[in-house]
């Protein structure tokens, strides 16, 4: 994703490849998800192909090196939410689609309140789903520099983890072309 979104390219061109590397293993070093005050569980992604995932099963997954084609890293990295229940195949090629009751079960199964999970564009910058459980915040105002959606944050109350949305919009955007620094394979998906 460094590569194709022009993260490489921007540090590469601004400094040297020695730095993009430290940002890589730096990377590699992050949590996968984390749960604050034993209720809310917050991942990029979503969740998992089975029921019954368990936190235990996640803190014994194998944080090093890149995720596989499928497993609980994958799904924490790649899954998405859908409307209504059960899974799916993910319209990524990899992930699971997963449904309400998929969340409710991974909540339910943790004792856990509530996910909050990114990885999807949503044009006011957040969106509510699966009946108030799961939470998407995206945090990238006028994704790709295309998009025109808003970003948001969420700050949450710290005795009832009550989430409450900050949404925003983009800033001027620098003197440089839209995704200048993104593969050029990029450019036929957004018509640059």
């Amino acid at each position: 994703m460094n590569k194709l979104y022009g993260f490489e390219g921007e540090v590469t061109k601004k400094y040297d490849e020695e730095l993009y590397q430290l940002f890589c293993e730096a990377f590699g070093l992050l949590p996968l998800c984390h749960v604050i005050n034993r209720k809310v569980f917050v991942v990029h992604g979503g969740l998992f192909a089975q029921d019954g995932v368990t936190l235990d099963q996640i803190r014994k997954v194998n944080r090093e090196g890149e995720p596989s084609d499928d497993g609980l890293m994958t799904e924490m990295l790649w899954s998405d939410p859908q409307p209504g229940r059960g899974r799916m195949p993910s319209k990524r090629g990899v992930g699971v689609a997963f449904g309400q009751d998929v969340t409710e079960d991974f909540l339910k199964t943790n004792d856990l309140k509530l996910v909050i999970r990114s990885h999807e564009m949503k044009e006011e910058g957040y969106e509510i789903e699966h009946s108030g459980k799961l939470i998407t915040v995206f945090s990238a105002p006028n994704y790709c520099d295309q998009m025109g959606n808003k970003g948001a944050f969420i700050r949450l109350d710290g005795k009832t983890m009550t989430p409450k949305f900050t949404p925003f919009t983009a800033v001027p955007h620098p003197n440089v072309k839209a995704m200048q620094y993104a593969n050029p394979m990029l450019g036929s998906l957004f018509g640059m």
